[in-house]
C-alpha cells in the first residue's frame, strides 16, 4: 500500500471513472473496457471497501467539446467531501483538455482526493505530485492533438487525391477504386436532371419544390438503413432540393472541405456550428472527376441565379407575387444604392419605390420615392416593343416546349408507376412466404401489399387521365400564333398573367434600370441598362397628388357606361355592391366613386331628357310602355323574342324603344292580348251567367 494513502481517505468512497471516447469503441473495443473495469480490484487491494463505479459517460469524448454527465456529478461529490479517491486505468480517461483537468486536480487538492492510475498513486497536495499531474494534463491533451493531426492529415491528402468519399450522394454509388458512377436506376437520374432543368426554368429554388410536390414528384435521398446507405423517396423540401442544387458533385466535380466546424459558447455549453466555406477555401476541388447530371456552365450559373435570389443587398431576390415589376432592378441615381420597395393598402396591392437605405444606416437624407404603377407602365412597354419581333417564334417554341414535357412528366409517371409496381409485387412475395397461421406477422404485409397496391392503383388512374389529355389536346397552327403574337400586349396586362413570369422576363431583358426625380416638372427620368450593352432613356409624367394609381377593372368601366343610360350614380354604386365588385382600391362603391369613374372615363351624367330622346327603358318602363307585365316580358326575353341589354347578372335590364316598337315588340303584345282573351277571368261578370241568390241592394 502507498504511504500517501491514509485513515482518512479509507473512510471515504473511492470512485472509478470508466470512459470511451465514441460509439465505435464501445462496440469494438471490448478489452479496453474490462481493463478499465478491472481497476476495481486495484482500489479494493489499495485498501478500499466501498468502490463506486461511474460509467455514464461510455461514447463521450473527453476534449471538452460535449457535456459529460458523469464527470460532473463525480467532481460535484468531490467537492463535498464524500470522496477519498478517484480512480481510472489511465489519467487521460478523465480529460484531454486543460480546463476540466486542472478543476479535477485542484477540486482534489482543496478536498485532499488523491489520484490513481494503473501506476502509481498521486497526492495532489504534494508538489510533485501536482508537478507530475499538470505534465500528464499537457500530455494528454498533446496526445489528442497529435492523433488529430495525423489523422486529419491522412484524410486531407486522400481527400485532395480525389479519393475521400465518405458518403456517396443520392444519384451515385462507390466503385472500388475509389470513384463515383451514376446510379444505376433511370428513375433517379432522370429526376436529378430534372431538377436542375426545372430550376432553370422557374430560377427559384422554392419553386423547383413546389413544382415536385403538385406534380406529386419525389426526391431520391441516401438513408442509412440495416443492409447499408440506400436510396430512398421523400416528399421535396427546400432544403432537400437547395441541397442537390448546389453540389458541385452533380456537375461533375469532386469538392472536399465546402463547410467548417466552429465551437461557441451558448448558455455556459459549448455548441458546434457548421458553416459553409468561399469556394476559395474549398480544400480540394477537382473538376471532371465524374461524370455529372448538369454541365459546368450551367451549374455555376445556377450557383449565380441562387445568390442573386439571396434578399441581402445587392441581390435583385426571387420573383416574387407583388405587383412592383421592377423590384430590384432600380437604382438611385443620386447615391447609387439600389430602390427598395414597400405595399401599402387595405389589401397590400399599393406599392412605392424608396431610396433609404442612407437614411437607414448612415442618417443621410432621403433620396427619392416614388409610385411604382407609371414607371411599371413606361418599363412594359418598351419591354414589349422588344418582344414583339420574337413573339410568333416563342409562342410556337413555348407551345413545343409545353408538348415536351407533358410527355416527360408522363415518363416520369410511369417510372414511379414500375417502381409502384415492383415494390407490390416485392409485398406479395413477402406475404406469400409467411406461414398463413401466424396472423401477427401476415396481416401486416397483407396491410402493406395493400398500400403498394393502392399507389399503384392510383398512379395509373393519373396516367390514364394524362393520356387523354394528351390526345385531345390540339396544337395551335400558325395562324393562331400570329394573332397571338398581336396580341402580347393583352396577354402582359391581363390580370390573369403571372406577375413572377413578368417579372422573370424583364430580369432577363434588363440588366439594371437608374432612375431620378425632378420634383419641379414633375417628371421621372430612367435609363434602362438592358442585357447587351444598349441603353433607353425615357421621360415618365408623375402621377398628381390624389390621382389614383389602380385601375378600375376594364368591365367594371364597361357596366357603368351602360348603366349609366338608364340609372343614377347612386343606383349603380347599389348595383356595383350587389354584384360583389370593387374599386381599383378595393373599397366598396359609393355615389361619389361613381360619379369620379365617370369624370375619368368621360361617362356622360344620367339623364331622363337623355334617356327619353334616346328610348333607353328599365324591365319596368318597357312593360309599361308595351302594357304587359314585367313577368310576361321576362319569359320573352328568355324565349329570345326580345333584345336586351344586362351589362351585371344581378343588375337592371337594358331594352331600346327601336326594339318594341319593331314587329318582335309588336308580338309579344299580340300574344299576351291574345292570351288574355283566352283566360276565364272570374273577376269580370258575364251577362249570361245565373246567380244562387237574389240581390240584396
Amino acid at each position: 500500500m502507498s504511504d500517501k494513502i491514509r485513515a482518512k481517505h479509507l473512510e471515504r468512497k473511492a470512485v472509478l471513472y470508466v470512459r470511451q471516447s465514441s460509439l465505435a469503441q464501445v462496440s469494438r473495443s471490448e478489452e479496453s473496457r474490462r481493463l478499465q473495469y478491472a481497476m476495481k480490484m486495484r482500489l479494493e487491494e489499495l485498501g478500499w471497501k466501498q468502490v463506486e463505479v461511474v460509467d455514464e459517460d461510455l461514447g463521450c469524448s473527453a476534449a471538452g467539446t460535449t457535456t459529460r454527465t458523469g464527470f460532473e456529478r463525480m467532481v460535484a461529490e468531490v467537492c463535498m467531501g464524500k470522496v477519498g479517491a478517484v480512480a481510472a486505468r489511465e489519467v487521460s480517461r478523465f480529460a484531454r483538455n486543460s480546463r476540466e483537468w486542472q478543476q479535477l486536480v485542484e477540486v482534489c487538492r482543496m478536498v485532499d482526493t488523491l489520484l490513481v492510475d494503473q501506476d502509481s498513486v498521486y497526492d495532489p497536495r504534494g508538489g510533485n505530485d501536482r508537478l507530475l499531474l499538470g505534465l500528464k494534463g499537457s500530455l494528454n491533451e498533446y496526445e489528442l492533438d497529435l492523433l488529430r493531426l495525423r489523422a486529419m492529415e491522412a484524410r486531407n491528402e486522400k481527400a485532395k487525391r480525389g479519393e475521400l468519399i465518405v458518403v456517396a450522394p443520392a444519384g451515385y454509388v462507390n466503385t472500388e477504386d475509389h470513384g463515383l458512377v451514376k446510379d444505376p436506376d433511370a428513375r433517379v437520374q432522370e429526376t436529378l436532371r430534372r431538377v436542375f432543368a426545372k430550376f432553370l426554368e422557374f430560377g427559384s429554388a422554392r419553386q423547383t419544390a413546389l413544382w415536385f410536390n403538385d406534380q406529386g414528384l419525389e426526391l431520391p435521398r441516401k438513408n442509412r438503413g440495416p443492409s447499408g446507405w440506400e436510396t430512398v423517396w421523400r416528399r421535396a423540401t427546400y432544403q432537400a432540393t437547395r441541397e442537390i442544387l448546389g453540389n458541385p458533385v452533380y456537375a461533375g466535380a469532386y469538392a472536399f472541405g465546402r463547410t467548417e466546424v466552429t465551437v461557441q459558447f451558448e448558455n455556459g455549453a459549448p455548441q458546434r456550428k457548421r458553416k459553409r466555406r468561399p469556394v476559395e477555401k474549398w480544400l480540394t476541388l477537382i473538376y471532371d472527376h465524374h461524370e455529372g447530371y448538369v454541365s459546368r456552365e450551367d451549374f455555376e450559373r445556377i450557383q449565380e441565379m441562387i445568390s442573386e435570389n439571396a434578399q441581402a443587398f445587392p441581390g435583385s431576390g426571387a420573383a416574387k407575387r407583388g405587383p412592383a415589376l421592377l423590384t430590384g432592378l432600380l437604382r438611385c441615381h443620386r447615391c447609387g444604392r439600389k430602390l427598395t420597395v414597400a405595399y401599402s393598402g387595405r389589401s397590400g396591392n399599393v406599392a412605392r419605390y424608396a431610396c433609404h437605405r442612407g437614411d437607414l444606416n448612415y442618417a443621410e437624407p432621403r433620396c427619392i420615392t416614388l409610385g411604382s404603377s407609371p414607371i411599371d407602365d413606361a418599363v412594359s412597354r418598351e419591354v414589349l416593343k422588344v418582344m414583339q419581333p420574337g413573339a410568333i417564334d416563342a409562342a410556337a417554341m413555348a407551345a413545343k416546349t409545353i408538348g415536351t414535357e407533358q410527355r416527360e412528366m408522363l415518363d416520369a409517371w410511369w417510372m414511379d408507376l414500375e417502381a409502384a409496381r415492383y415494390a407490390a409485387n416485392r409485398a406479395a412475395k413477402q406475404f406469400d412466404a409467411v406461414d398463413p397461421e401466424n396472423r401477427l406477422v401476415a396481416d401486416e404485409l397483407e396491410r402493406r401489399w395493400n398500400v403498394a397496391l393502392e399507389k399503384a392503383r392510383s398512379l395509373e388512374e393519373k396516367i390514364a387521365v394524362k393520356e387523354s389529355e394528351l390526345d385531345s389536346a390540339r396544337v395551335p397552327d400558325p395562324e393562331a400564333f400570329e394573332r397571338l403574337a398581336g396580341d402580347v400586349d393583352l396577354i402582359w396586362n391581363d390580370p390573369q398573367t403571372d406577375v413572377r413570369l413578368k417579372k422573370r422576363i424583364l430580369r432577363t431583358l434588363i440588366e439594371e434600370i437608374v432612375v431620378d426625380v425632378d420634383r419641379d416638372v414633375g417628371e421621372s427620368a430612367l435609363v434602362i441598362h438592358w442585357k447587351g450593352g444598349v441603353h433607353t432613356e425615357l421621360q415618365v409624367k408623375a402621377r398628381r397628388r390624389g390621382q389614383n394609381s389602380l385601375h378600375t377593372k376594364p368591365e367594371i368601366v364597361d357596366a357603368v357606361r351602360k348603366l349609366a343610360l338608364v340609372c343614377s350614380d347612386e343606383i349603380i354604386a347599389g348595383v356595383l355592391n350587389r354584384n360583389g365588385l370593387r374599386t381599383g382600391n378595393d373599397n366598396r362603391w359609393t355615389r361619389e366613386r361613381v360619379t369620379s369613374l365617370r369624370c375619368k372615363r368621360s361617362i356622360p351624367k344620367h339623364s331622363e331628357r337623355r334617356q327619353e330622346e334616346a328610348g333607353w327603358m328599365t324591365r319596368s318602363e318597357a312593360a309599361g310602355y308595351l302594357g304587359v307585365s314585367s313577368g310576361t316580358l321576362a319569359r320573352a326575353v328568355e324565349r329570345g323574342e326580345l333584345e336586351v341589354e344586362r351589362p351585371l347578372s344581378d343588375g337592371p335590364w337594358i331594352f331600346r324603344r327601336e326594339e318594341l316598337d319593331g314587329p318582335r315588340g309588336r308580338a309579344v303584345v299580340e300574344r299576351a292580348r291574345a292570351h288574355e282573351r283566352g283566360r276565364q277571368d272570374p273577376g269580370f261578370a258575364r251577362p249570361d251567367q245565373l246567380t244562387l241568390f237574389d240581390e240584396t241592394t
